[in-house]
């Protein structure tokens, strides 16, 4: 409940902010924080159903399925408006890419145009040490520390070299905050939450889960130790708009990095697990990261189907889904080893649709021979096949041959592979990166 009372907060947040941004003319940024309400919104209504039949949560998920559905009309609205202008006429239900529409494009194309990067020359404001030699021994401790709204300016977090054993969160109204590592496997943030304890839930297993918008991070490894045989364990989760991470390592098993909503940038990254391990219903990309499968289970020889990705899109007006540009998808050598041995029974795929809507797509990747020639893996039955839209551009490497790729999986037409750069997908012009 305690969950569903923060995310309802967050989507009245977002939902207010559009006003203004309306007037101003930011209606990628309208679209943005309408599809996150409706993120918000959805899974408060999706938790409800594990909570017990009683009325009165009946009547509340009623009044949440209202709340989706007007929410569901504006955010179509303004899908027309951006594309189609004053011209109501043209005004028509949301389509996807499955159904020939393609949203207006203006920005640069695919590896042109702005480059999202950590800015240099940021200096600590706070530092956080193991050996109680600086003014922090704790993360979370120097995340407190941190003003609340404070602006445009970051707020720099220089975290030393060290294991740090903590649940970190970085809560809405701590805005622009940065964590500066000395590097992967250097400075490690550690946890072990997983789905399978008793009152924990998905959303709550994350080591560091970070909301406040305009978080940045670089040379840092978020890990989740909890092993190949439990539940739903995230090593991070973002909710934080404008969110960059760079360089930085994200370890786990199942749901290592939770893309939750809004828009996120992953750099040079580097990212581990096995099933559905980068998942949510944010706009991400990836660029430039290396993607690797582990072994599943205790036993893992016997083998088993692996999921890279469960983008959660829920419906088909929201600006979401999750785009990986130049990233090399492969496994983690224990896991090669099994591959090798007997690829007939350790099959991994680009992706499953966790929601009806879900969306993924890969472009001038190098896809390894792990890849399985259908590419792609159903979630149950034909749920979703055909409203899902799964693309593929340009890529190399054994993985990437679509001769024996399942049907409901596309390439992407050379015309519109720039609605996924980087400055048409998340607005890159937008960001703020000074410090």
């Amino acid at each position: 409940a305690k969950t569903c009372l923060q995310l309802l907060s967050y989507s009245e947040h977002r939902t207010n902010s559009t006003d203004q941004a309306l007037t101003r003319g930011k209606i990628k940024d309208v679209r943005a924080w309408m599809s996150a309400a409706l993120v918000y919104q959805y899974d408060s209504w999706s938790a409800l159903k594990y909570v017990n039949g009683t009325k009165e949560v009946a009547e509340t998920m009623s009044f949440l399925n209202g709340l989706i559905n007007v929410t569901s009309n504006a955010l179509s609205m303004m899908v027309s408006y951006d594309n189609f202008g004053d011209n109501v006429a043209s005004w028509a239900p949301p389509a996807t890419e499955r159904d020939g529409f393609w949203d207006k494009t203006s920005g640069p194309k695919v590896g042109a145009g702005p480059s999202l990067g950590f800015p240099s020359g940021l200096k600590e404001d706070v530092t956080v040490c193991k050996n109680g030699m600086c003014r922090y021994k704790t993360v979370q401790d120097a995340v407190n520390a941190a003003p609340d709204n404070y602006g445009a300016r970051k707020f720099v977090i220089k975290i030393n070299e060290g294991v740090y054993e903590e649940t970190v969160t970085v809560p809405f109204e701590k805005k622009n905050v940065v964590f500066i590592g000395d590097g992967m496997g250097k400075t490690v943030i550690t946890g072990s939450l997983n789905a399978g304890m008793p009152g924990i839930t998905t959303y709550n297993t994350a080591t560091v889960g970070v909301v406040g918008d305009g978080f940045m991070a670089r040379d840092i490894t978020f890990q989740n130790t909890a092993g190949p045989d439990t539940h739903q364990a995230v090593a991070f989760r973002s909710d934080s708009d404008f969110s960059l991470l760079e360089n930085c390592e994200f370890l786990g098993n199942q749901d290592t990095l939770y893309a939750h909503g809004l828009r996120q940038f992953y750099k040079k990254c580097r990212i581990q697990g096995n099933v559905d391990f980068i998942f949510g219903n944010s706009a991400s990309v990836f660029q430039d990261c290396e993607i690797l499968i582990a072994p599943r289970q205790l036993n893992p020889e016997k083998g088993e189907n692996n999921a890279v990705t469960a983008q959660g899109r829920v419906d088909p007006a929201q600006s979401t889904g999750f785009v990986f540009l130049n990233c090399s998808i492969t496994g983690t050598d224990e896991y090669m080893k099994l591959y090798k041995a007997n690829p007939k029974v350790h099959k991994s795929y680009l992706g499953r649709p966790w929601k009806d809507y879900s969306r993924t797509v890969f472009i001038g990747c190098n896809l390894e021979a792990l890849i399985n020639s259908d590419g792609w893996l159903p979630w149950s039955g034909d749920l979703s096949l055909k409203t899902l839209y799964y693309g593929e551009s340009k890529n190399t490497g054994p993985g990437s041959d679509r001769s024996k790729r399942v049907p409901w999986s596309s390439v992407i037409p050379d015309e519109h592979v720039d609605m996924y750069s980087v400055a048409n997908f998340i607005q890159a012009e937008e960001w703020a990166m000074s410090g």
